[in-house]
C-alpha cells in the first residue's frame, strides 16, 4: 500500500496545501478505474467511498459510499421495524410485571375467572328466565288471538303480541352478547394462566408448595 502511494506523497509533500492538513484523499474513478488521490477530496470520489491516508501512507479511515434513495429506505424500514419491536418487547414486559403483581399463586388466577363468569352467567340466567316468562304471556295473548282468527285482530292484543315477541328477541340477543363474554372471560384467563406458567415455571398440574411448619422450639 505504501509502496503504491509513494510517488503521490512525495509529490505532494512539497505542496503547501498537504503541509498544512497532512492527509491524503484517494478512491477508484468510477467503473473500477484507475486510483486518484489528492490532498483534498477530488471531485471524481464525491458520492462514491474513498480512503484517507496519513503522512506515512497508512490508511487511517475508511469513508463509506453515501447510501442511495433505496439504501436510504431500506434503513429507515429496518430502524421502524427495531423500534416498533422494541415497544413490543417493554409493553410485554410491562403486561407480564402486572400479571406477576395481580396474581400471587395460580389459585389466584382461578378466582378472579369465577368471579368474572359469575356475574355473566347471572345475566344469562336471568335473561333465560325472562323469556320463559315472556313465552307464557305470548302463549296466553295467541290463545287470545285465536277467538278472532276469522276476524280482525284487536289493535291492543296485536300491540301486545307484537311487543312481547321483540322482548323475547331482545333476551336472545342479549344471551348471544353475553355468551360471547363469557367465551372472552375464559380466553383471557386462559392466557393469563399460561403465560404465568411460563414466566413463574411452574407446571399447570403442580400444586403450590406448602408452608414449612411452624418451628416447635417454643412448645420447649
Amino acid at each position: 500500500m505504501r509502496n503504491h502511494l509513494a510517488p503521490l506523497l512525495l509529490a505532494l509533500l512539497a505542496t503547501p496545501a498537504w503541509a498544512a492538513s497532512g492527509e491524503l484523499y484517494c478512491c477508484n474513478e468510477p467503473g473500477g478505474g484507475r486510483r486518484i488521490c489528492a490532498d483534498t477530496l477530488p471531485q471524481q470520489c464525491r458520492g462514491q467511498a474513498y480512503r484517507i491516508y496519513d503522512r506515512a501512507g497508512n490508511l487511517t479511515r475508511n469513508v463509506p459510499a453515501p447510501l442511495t434513495a433505496e439504501q436510504k429506505a431500506a434503513a429507515a424500514a429496518e430502524a421502524e421495524r427495531k423500534r416498533e419491536e422494541e415497544e413490543k418487547r417493554l409493553e410485554q414486559r410491562r403486561i407480564d410485571q402486572a400479571l406477576l403483581t395481580t396474581y400471587a399463586t395460580a389459585e389466584d388466577i382461578d378466582i378472579a375467572q369465577q368471579k368474572s363468569e359469575s356475574d355473566v352467567k347471572l345475566s344469562i340466567q336471568n335473561a333465560t328466565a325472562k323469556i320463559r316468562d315472556l313465552q307464557q304471556r305470548q302463549r296466553k295473548l295467541a290463545e287470545e288471538a285465536e277467538f278472532y282468527k276469522r276476524g280482525t285482530v284487536p289493535a291492543e292484543l296485536d300491540v301486545k303480541l307484537r311487543t312481547v315477541g321483540h322482548e323475547i328477541r331482545l333476551q336472545q340477543e342479549l344471551i348471544q352478547v353475553k355468551r360471547k363474554e363469557l367465551d372472552a372471560i375464559r380466553a383471557k384467563y386462559d392466557n393469563d394462566r399460561r403465560r404465568y406458567f411460563e414466566l413463574t415455571g411452574r407446571l399447570p398440574s403442580q400444586p403450590t408448595p406448602p408452608s414449612p411448619p411452624a418451628s416447635s422450639s417454643a412448645a420447649h
